[in-house]
């Protein structure tokens, strides 16, 4: 097989494309799509996004270091990229986009009521990196939509048709390709020898 060989540049591709709802400190709303984000520690749990400098929201995320990730999903594509290509500094998405801010538990930024999944954050530290500064923060809470529950309580993120981001297109996710361990898992037939 042949191979070209790259000038270095980011290729760990698919990221998740989240929907970050913050406030200025008069508390008005703004919403700013993220893929330069993840999971960096599970206990506390922490998790990073990282904004360029010129981001209106930038400058709110420096004043505030308050941020909730809302997942996104296939019907929440439109306003993912809406997000990602306008300025909330003179219009409000919410409206714009009929998206339904509503309170957190932990932080002053409201959460986005039509995500699956709002991950309520703390900046703990601000990195600044080059073109980007990276947030990186502390969870303090996590809600998540009922009717993704199971009758055993577990949350099915794949019932709401999540969207990723790669090289500037919105993807759907695939099939379910394998469970965390099964490759190492015995099959029935190999447990009983």
């Amino acid at each position: 097989m042949a191979k070209q060989y790259w000038k270095a540049g980011n290729m760990l591709y698919p990221l998740p494309a989240v929907l970050v709802s913050l406030v200025d400190e008069e508390g008005k709303p703004n919403i700013i799509t993220i893929a330069w984000t993840g999971t960096c520690c599970t206990n506390p749990p922490m998790v990073y996004i990282s904004v360029r400098k010129e981001r209106y929201s930038y400058s709110l995320l420096k004043k505030t270091k308050e941020f909730v990730i809302n997942l996104t999903t296939e019907d929440l594509a439109y306003a993912t990229d809406y997000c990602g290509v306008t300025s909330g500094k003179d219009i409000s998405k919410f409206e714009i986009l009929h998206l339904t801010p509503i309170p957190s538990k932990y932080v002053e930024a409201p959460s986005i009521q039509e995500s699956p999944v709002n991950i309520e954050c703390r900046v703990k530290d601000i990195l600044s990196l080059g073109s980007h500064d990276m947030f990186l923060a502390e969870v303090l809470g996590v809600t998540v939509e009922e009717k993704y529950l199971d009758k055993e309580n577990r949350f099915h993120l794949e019932w709401t048709h999540p969207i990723a981001y790669s090289h500037g297109q919105y993807y759907g996710l695939g099939k379910n390709m394998g469970k965390f361990g099964y490759s190492i898992k015995k099959s029935n037939s190999n447990q009983n020898k």
